[in-house]
């Protein structure tokens, strides 16, 4: 499978992937249900955004300290944590009955998945085999838009057969499973799997721990000018995708109307395209690293495209109001966004493989600062001039942003050649 041996690195790649689709399943269980709750808590559109928005408060924070603490004490005990945290904040969802306490409890699960990507991060550059980072990137967030997809219909059956409260029970128990199989099969050094094969272990890259005392410290200046521009880059994408993750089934149901079934086909079917476009860019970008062995164009290349693809998609969305060309040129729009996917979390790799994890939740925090503000902005707008489709605009603007800084990403350069350059003290 793209590189992948049968046994254990395989099944590390799909334990991983489906961290991921329940981590999306887990992150827009809300948006899918805003509208029951919405009705039962008297929210306006402003306060769901706020509370979409409190979700990535600590998202955002516990990017960087999940990602270090990754690195110091490994994915397999981060994890662990982060899963735990997950089924208790899932499930307390479906007990709040106030504001507050919604607000309390998503950002209960910010610090929760905050550290998770960081974490896979980390896992990847263990057991992902040369040049295949890019494909295992985006075959994992591909999984997560696999949660997208499902999660409205899911959701929506659910909430019509029990209850938007049993939901949230409901899939926190799911997710309880996994954190048990995670911890019993996972390690963090390939070599002390029981399962690994000395073929498989051939394919692997030397095992990197930063673990004990004696570690080298994280070269947090050289390490955030390298990983800058992509922190910027993925901000830009961020912000759109937040859009999308957040509000799409509340902009289905009350920009156009529809009943709660109608809202999670539709979103479902623009969600759908995202899973494709999350695997072609993973892959596109090894295609073009292993043909050209230019680490530059591979990861750039595909990212100009995927906004380029993205903002031409967006213009019509924002001037036609034909539910059936929104849900296309938003589908295709989604689509190519997430080819972005696969190369933008290899670059943290390729420029840092000791620090995977730090490097990782730099960059996801700029996407989860975005996930503050666009969510809060939309439900704003929304609220002054009941237009559903002018926050798109903003999106426009942004990818813009993201080509232009898109030139600045340098992944050939790393940290360690950084490192390797700077004039060292002499004794005297």
């Amino acid at each position: 499978m793209f590189g992948y041996r049968r046994g254990a690195p395989l099944n590390t790649l799909l334990l991983l992937s489906s961290m991921s689709f329940l981590l999306y399943v887990d992150r827009v269980n809300l948006s899918t249900a805003a509208g029951p709750i919405m009705k039962e808590l008297g929210l306006t559109n402003t306060e769901l955004g706020i509370a979409f928005s409190a979700f990535a408060y600590s998202y955002a924070i516990f990017q960087v300290i999940g990602g270090w603490f990754a690195d110091r004490f490994g994915s397999r005990l981060t994890l662990l944590l982060c899963g735990m945290i997950w089924v208790v904040t899932t499930m307390a969802t479906g007990l709040v009955g106030s504001f507050a306490a919604l607000l309390a409890v998503r950002f209960l699960l910010g610090i929760g998945e905050g550290a998770t990507l960081p974490a896979a991060g980390r896992a990847i550059a263990n057991w992902s085999p040369a040049g295949r980072r890019g494909f295992a990137q985006g075959i994992t967030h591909s999984a997560s838009r696999l949660g997208n997809a499902l999660t409205p219909p899911i959701m929506a059956f659910l909430i019509l057969t029990f209850s938007w409260r049993f939901s949230f029970f409901a899939l926190g128990a799911v997710t309880s499973i996994w954190v048990v199989v995670w911890w019993l099969y996972f390690r963090d050094e390939p070599a002390d799997h029981p399962g690994i094969t000395p073929e498989a272990l051939a394919t692997l890259p030397p095992y990197v721990r930063d673990r004990s005392i004696h570690s080298p410290k994280v070269p947090w200046g050289p390490l955030i000018r390298r990983i800058a521009p992509t922190v910027l880059v993925y901000f830009c994408y961020g912000w759109t995708g937040w859009l999308f993750f957040t509000w799409l089934p509340t902009f289905f149901l009350h920009g156009y109307n529809l009943n709660i079934k109608s809202t999670a086909l539709f979103t479902s079917a623009v969600f759908f395209s995202g899973v494709v476009g999350d695997t072609l860019g993973g892959v596109l970008s090894d295609w073009i690293l292993r043909r050209t062995g230019n680490v530059e164009a591979a990861r750039r290349n595909v990212i100009l495209l995927s906004f380029g693809g993205a903002l031409i998609f967006l213009l019509p969305a924002v001037f036609i109001h034909d539910l059936t060309t929104v849900t296309v040129c938003l589908s295709i729009a989604f689509f190519m966004l997430e080819l972005t996917i696969g190369p933008v979390w290899a670059v943290p790799l390729d420029v840092a493989p000791q620090y995977a994890g730090t490097a990782s939740g730099l960059v996801n925090a700029g996407a989860a600062v975005a996930g503050i503000i666009s969510p809060v902005v939309f439900g704003v707008i929304i609220d002054q001039t009941g237009n559903w489709t002018l926050p798109f605009a903003g999106s426009i603007a942004l990818l813009l942003v993201g080509i232009v800084a898109t030139f600045w990403m340098k992944p050939q350069h790393t940290v360690a050649n950084s490192l390797a350059r700077k004039p060292q003290p002499t004794l005297s």
